[in-house]
């Protein structure tokens, strides 16, 4: 499923909050070594092929920051 899924991160929305990383049940996601515009650190995808798609870090992400698309076959 890996290869049909996109996962972005808009790091201009992206407030750093971490509510995404903390959510994810699989792991899908981490800090990134890099800071955002607030001077927080954005989440970035680890573990792409670990993902179930089971969208919390949508649904939880208050900035709506995270998106989260499988291609259709």
């Amino acid at each position: 499923m890996a290869d049909d899924l996109e996962i972005s991160i808009d790091k201009d929305l992206c407030t750093g909050c971490g509510i995404c990383i903390k959510c994810c049940p699989e792991d899908v996601l981490d800090e990134s070594d890099d800071l955002n515009q607030y001077d927080n650190h954005f989440p970035e995808v680890v573990d792409k092929k670990s993902c179930i798609v089971c969208r919390k870090c949508e649904l939880y992400c208050p900035d709506f920051a995270i998106q989260v698309e499988v291609e259709e076959e």
